[in-house]
């Protein structure tokens, strides 16, 4: 918590500070503040899973403030996320955990043009990285839902109540210019670094999707998730998220005790997707699952099976 939110708090006063020179050294210092508002996230990410204290109590509390910081309702997330860990992988349920939205190469080409599109467009990394993160954190995260229990869309409302009063706070403090010159660069870092971790760690060329009635947890866990392998100090900011399939086998290990977990089962993760930050790119360029082949594939990779189904 303090190797967080102090550094995280620090760099908002040293942010400040350097509005008085040149522009850039604002910008640099966004980047890092981004790196630990992400950490923060990960932390809020843990409190919703019950694992980042032992206590319920304590998972709550800083659930939702750091909830505020990265302007996500605690009990609604909480929620959606818990089905995404119960659905990652089935092809029957891509819409109930809040998945990425992917096609199926049969479903693409059935698909009206309208359809393909969005699609398209949806896939697009502009838009997936940097207008999609804005769209859900400032915009869906504010509204609670009619099928929601009551709990969850009050949360949603002291969460909208203690973003409000934090954001009117630093704009006392340091006026509107200020506060947008410092806060939508860190967020749009953090936001795309976010959106980024959770797309790559799931949209992986050998990535496990099965039909619901061959769709297993154990293998959805450790073959739909990939095993990140970061740089130390990006390993660090991101809470060591990249041991994804430890956290997907059992989400109540806390982010602090994934990689021990992972080093003490070698025998549990041989064959679990191993990707680097550098290949890791390659993921912008998949789009659909191809079911016969059980592997993703870019749209180049469609004219491609288009070519041979239509020879075949």
């Amino acid at each position: 918590m303090v190797n967080s939110l102090v550094p995280y708090f620090g760099l908002w006063v040293a942010m400040y500070w350097s509005l008085s020179g040149p522009y850039w050294i604002t910008l640099a210092l966004a980047a890092v503040a981004g790196g630990f508002l992400t950490r923060i996230f990960i932390i809020f990410h843990d409190c919703t899973h019950g694992a980042f204290f032992l206590s319920k109590r304590a998972n709550g509390v800083v659930g939702y403030i750091t909830g505020v910081l990265t302007l996500t309702p605690y009990d609604q997330w909480r929620r959606d996320h818990s089905m995404h860990h119960a659905t990652s992988g089935d092809l029957d349920r891509r819409h109930v955990g809040g998945e990425i939205w992917t096609m199926t190469v049969k479903e693409y080409l059935a698909a009206p043009w309208r359809t393909r599109f969005f699609y398209r467009v949806y896939r697009n990394p502009f838009i997936m990285f940097l207008i999609g993160p804005t769209y859900i954190f400032v915009i869906t995260h504010r509204f609670g839902r009619s099928d929601a229990r009551t709990r969850e869309n009050w949360n949603v409302q002291y969460t909208n109540l203690g973003i409000a009063a934090l954001v009117l706070l630093v704009v006392w403090l340091i006026g509107w210019v200020a506060f947008l010159k410092i806060y939508a660069p860190i967020f749009l870092i953090s936001g795309a670094t976010g959106v980024w971790l959770f797309y790559v760690q799931h949209q992986f060329e050998e990535v496990y999707w099965e039909r619901h009635e061959q769709w297993r947890y154990f293998p959805a866990a450790m073959h739909g998730s990939s095993f990140y392998r970061l740089p130390r100090v990006l390993q660090w900011f991101s809470g060591n998220i990249g041991f994804h399939h430890i956290h997907h086998l059992s989400p109540r290990i806390p982010n602090y005790m994934l990689q021990e977990c992972h080093e003490k089962n070698p025998e549990l993760c041989a064959d679990v997707p191993s990707i680097g930050l550098w290949v890791s790119l390659k993921s912008f360029g998949y789009r659909l699952w191809d079911e016969e082949a059980n592997k993703m594939i870019s749209f180049g990779g469609l004219r491609r099976y288009r070519r041979t189904a239509a020879s075949g």
